[in-house]
């Protein structure tokens, strides 16, 4: 298959206005052969879902193999971005990929879109860190591909280091004066880096992070995340959540006259991980990643936390767009990989959230028994830095969370349990069958002050809220996100329709509860109710 697609042509204009710089990036498509271009999905027949295609990456790499490593993509950035003007003089960056028995074709395309949609002279090199692969095509096969691209080093490891140190073996040998770093399954969208870049320009202890598009791990779609622009959140088991701008943010401040709109940064309290761009020095100075930090897990919340608390900032850029696979499962196995995501959690708890820690502990006891090995260092860091406490954080920067994910789970508002009408002179509630036992047992629901519906009795287990698209639809189980909408239930009387219910548990797979068309919920106590009498 040919490397590129049947293009015949690509313009690239950079336009300098007085101290300002900006550059329009568009490409003239005369026409188009191949499945998969301007980010459409990939059209698949049924045996294109064969299992093997996923087994190796997680993502379709059957797809993968049958689009062109320099695909266009849709330009979806806000129409003010098309417009604006950056600093004439932008630092020039080495952009740092971790990768770990990547597929062939998504690594390529990776590289292929970045030299394509970034100009040239702000990359200072593209650096690609091997964690320790074994697949053969990752070996002498492309390092000879690589030679093309002047600007594109391989480096390995020894061993199997994991993500967080594999990135710190990059930055060490980083001679940019931003670091960037991507994944290695992305496609960089239209005038992604400076945007970027100019944010660090302005203030150099400012971290920021792209707009995270979704490349559909089956068929290679390119589109936005749902709800695009949100803040980037989390709950007290650290799961890693998004939440709306607030209106504190969006309103129009008149004293350094500028509104946020769709094209504007926006602060975040905590990246989601993978992708952003940070000041080299000021990375060093903040001690870059803990080091304790075990193969995966936590880093996002340290590096976060730590931005914020020792002087910094972190900001989402809407006018830098890269879009990234996320895979249907991680296909490689991570060395003790669970276990030590909570070592990391709690060794990030105990470094960085002081006395927040404990609402983590009170969800997760189990934390409470592990080792965070010695915190001495980091505990120094933060006082050689003078950073502030978790308290000034969660005051200052993300103030909205606990509207959303609150430190104290408020009671339920109400609670009892469900059945099927077909048994109602039965004795027991609805039996949830397997694999739905995953969702606490039994039909016991709780309905909590955000008007939502949740299976499970103990703290830990209320995780799943019933949600449904529509009046029509069936009703799901997801994550809660307390932000009402799909998941805004009202008790009104005994009983509340619906025609089945298809339960989706993170971690558990897809089970499925058929009704008689009416779910009734039985002994319904009302905390309010209680209170009044």
């Amino acid at each position: 298959m040919s490397t590129s697609s049947a293009r015949l042509g690509r313009i690239k204009v950079v336009e300098k206005n007085r101290s300002f710089y900006f550059l329009i990036s568009f490409e003239v498509l005369l026409f188009v052969l191949w499945k998969g271009e301007h980010g459409k999905p990939y059209p698949l027949t049924e045996e294109d879902h064969d299992d093997s295609a996923y087994r190796e990456n997680g993502f379709n790499i059957f797809v993968s193999n049958n689009i062109a490593l320099e695909r266009s993509l849709p330009d979806i950035r806000h129409p003010n971005c098309k417009h604006k003007v950056y600093l004439e003089t932008l630092p020039n960056t080495s952009i740092i990929i971790p990768f770990h028995n990547e597929g062939w074709t998504s690594l390529l395309r990776t590289i292929h879109s970045i030299i394509n949609r970034t100009p040239d002279s702000l990359i200072a090199e593209i650096i690609l860190v091997d964690d320790f692969s074994d697949r053969e095509h990752l070996k002498e096969k492309l390092e000879e591909y690589m030679v093309r691209f002047a600007k594109v080093r391989i480096v390995r490891t020894k061993k199997r280091e994991g993500l967080i140190r594999t990135r710190l073996l990059g930055a060490s040998l980083a001679r940019g004066e931003v670091l960037t770093f991507l994944d290695s399954h992305c496609e960089v969208n239209v005038n992604w880096l400076p945007p970027l870049l100019n944010q660090i320009a302005l203030n150099h202890k400012t971290i920021v992070c792209p707009m995270i598009d979704v490349i559909d791990h089956n068929h290679f779609g390119y589109e936005a995340q749902a709800g695009d622009a949100m803040r980037g959140a989390f709950d007290w088991e650290m799961y890693y959540k998004r939440i709306p701008i607030p209106p504190e943010l969006q309103r129009r401040r008149k004293a350094d006259r500028w509104a946020l709109t769709a094209d504007r940064f926006h602060l975040s309290p905590v990246m989601a991980g993978g992708l952003f761009a940070v000041n080299r020095k000021w990375f060093w100075e903040l001690g870059g990643y803990d080091p304790g930090l075990e193969i995966w897990g936590g880093e996002q919340y340290e590096i976060s936390f730590k931005v914020w608390m020792c002087g910094g900032g972190m900001y989402d850029v809407p006018c830098s767009r890269v879009g990234h696979i996320y895979r249907k499962y991680v296909p490689y196995k991570v060395p003790s990989g669970t276990s030590l995501a909570r070592v990391s959690n709690r060794r990030v708890a105990e470094t960085w959230m002081d006395e927040f820690a404990e609402y983590i502990y009170q969800r997760r006891p189990e934390y409470r028994h592990l080792s965070t090995g010695d915190i001495s260092a980091q505990k120094e860091l933060r006082r050689h830095l003078k950073c502030k406490d978790f308290k000034w954080f969660m005051a200052a920067v993300a103030w909205d969370v606990p509207k959303y994910y609150p430190p104290v789970e408020p009671p339920p508002a109400a609670w009892g349990e469900v059945r099927n009408r077909s048994n109602l002179n039965e004795s027991n509630a609805l039996d949830f069958p397997q694999p739905c036992q995953g969702m606490g047992g039994t039909g016991t629901i709780s309905d909590m002050a955000q008007e939502d519906i949740r299976p499970g009795e103990p703290l830990h287990t209320r995780k799943f809220c019933f949600d449904a698209i529509s009046h029509s639809s069936p009703v799901t189980l997801y994550d809660c996100h307390g932000m009402k909408g799909n998941q805004h239930w009202s008790y009104r009387k005994v009983r509340v329709t619906v025609g089945h219910l298809r339960a989706k548990v993170p971690g558990i797979g897809l089970c499925q509860i058929n009704f008689d068309t009416v779910l009734w919920f039985e002994n319904i106590y009302s905390r309010k109710l209680i209170q009044d009498h």
